[in-house]
């Protein structure tokens, strides 16, 4: 029985999609016409998903190259893409110091290191072998920076405890520091400049490779943080964001306790009352994440509005057509009722076109949409993909849209009177 049922619905089901076919294939330019709405909308979603994976999983692979266990206390709030919008709360905080860093170290169970870092962020000029580094980053932190902040050192050495003590004149410089200043000659025992001031070279840093947000760490210096004060006052004695404390714990499990620690201990230090809030920030890449996801989730927002109105167009135009189709058909409509066709048949035969013209929008959206990945890919370092769940999701949604806008022009196919359309002209 149910065999026999099952052959009844294929035979239907395929003499309805040869009659859309048909249909379609008369009216070529129409059909196309009217699923375009359908394929700027489907093409929209895939698109999108494709965009804000690939936006997504580059900023987490972004930020695990700092280190996934990185916890960063800092001045600063931490924004993500907003540069520094500073508040004047955040003017008046005191600067973190060396001595909280070391403080840290001291008194927190869960902390495995501490790096109290500088940063030089106007433009130093870093010069070596005759030629000039563009845009470089240079940095002043001790002996725990590289692990802080998830750096391989491939040739040489680490800065040393003894190095941050004598702030001796040592540096250790990234992979595009080493091919620009000295083009395939090895670095090491070299001498380098920073806005004047000489340093040699003692390690370099394993490629970590850009970033879609623009960065390359790839062309950082760092020196001892008692040389870069030594040589940098200025940062030192400014009140702008200053001391950056990097902390990692003693395992991946420990981060929360460690905010909460390090948290604690520079509450202490700088005797914020209970009830007041932090004088400081935490970064974490957790953090930093979910504003990412904020960010991405509003452009999300826009571009799924923009799609749900080219698919309302698109699906107004397929009621249309379908409408202008019964028109057309009623002496065909009139013919198959009078041979016995029921008003079910009518229907599920209209709804049939109008969902395979979705259909066919639909997929070509899909199509659309996967090539956008394929190009986002080629020509920039997002890792766009799409996953099949949005493939599932464009093509179900544009047979819906099939469905729920043809519901009115196949009832109105089946309620035809017989005698009426057969005497239609």
């Amino acid at each position: 029985m149910s065999r026999r049922i099952y052959i009844v619905l294929r035979r239907v089901l395929a003499e309805n999609l040869r009659f859309a076919v048909i249909a379609i294939m008369a009216h070529k330019l129409r059909a196309f016409l009217t699923i375009v709405g359908i394929v700027i909308g489907t093409w929209t979603v895939i698109g999108m998903v494709a965009l804000v994976t690939g936006f997504n999983r580059n900023a987490e692979a972004s930020f695990s190259s700092f280190g996934a266990t990185l916890v960063q206390f800092q001045k600063w709030e931490p924004r993500f893409g907003g540069g520094h919008r500073v508040t004047e709360e955040e003017r008046t905080r005191p600067d973190l110091t060396v001595e909280d860093a070391e403080a840290i170290q001291r008194l927190s169970p869960s902390v495995l290191a501490v790096s109290p870092e500088r940063y030089f962020w106007g433009a130093p000029k870093v010069k070596g072998n005759g030629e000039e580094m563009n845009a470089p980053t240079v940095a002043g932190g001790n002996q725990n920076y590289a692990i802080c902040n998830n750096w391989v050192i491939r040739d040489g050495r680490n800065i040393t405890e003894l190095d941050v003590l004598h702030a001796t004149d040592t540096a250790i410089i990234g992979e595009d520091v080493v091919q620009t200043l000295f083009k395939g000659k090895d670095p090491l025992g070299r001498p380098i400049t920073i806005n004047g001031r000489r340093v040699f070279v003692v390690g370099v840093f394993e490629k970590k490779g850009s970033s879609a947000f623009g960065g390359n760490p790839d062309t950082i210096v760092v020196i001892p943080i008692t040389t870069f004060d030594k040589y940098f006052p200025q940062i030192k004695n400014s009140r702008g964001d200053t001391i950056h404390i990097a902390t990692i714990p003693r395992s991946p499990e420990l981060v929360e306790r460690l905010v909460e620690e390090g948290t604690n201990i520079l509450r202490a230090r700088r005797k914020v009352p209970f009830n007041k809030a932090n004088d400081f920030a935490v970064w974490t890449s957790e953090k930093l994440i979910e504003q990412m996801t904020a960010v991405t989730a509003a452009i999300s927002g826009v571009l799924v509005f923009v799609a749900a109105i080219a698919l309302l167009v698109g699906g107004v135009g397929v009621m249309n057509i379908m409408l202008v189709s019964v028109t057309e058909r009623t002496r065909e409509i009139g013919l198959r009722k009078s041979v016995g066709a029921l008003r079910r048949d009518i229907t599920l035969q209209f709804l049939t076109e109008a969902m395979t013209l979705t259909g066919l929008g639909g997929a070509v959206g899909v199509a659309l949409g996967l090539l956008t990945a394929v190009v986002i890919r080629t020509v920039s370092p997002l890792p766009a993909e799409t996953p099949l769940w949005s493939v599932g999701l464009g093509l179900g949604v544009s047979l819906s849209i099939g469905l729920f806008f043809g519901i009115y022009p196949a009832m109105k196919a089946a309620r035809l009177d017989p005698i009426d359309a057969l005497r239609y002209e």
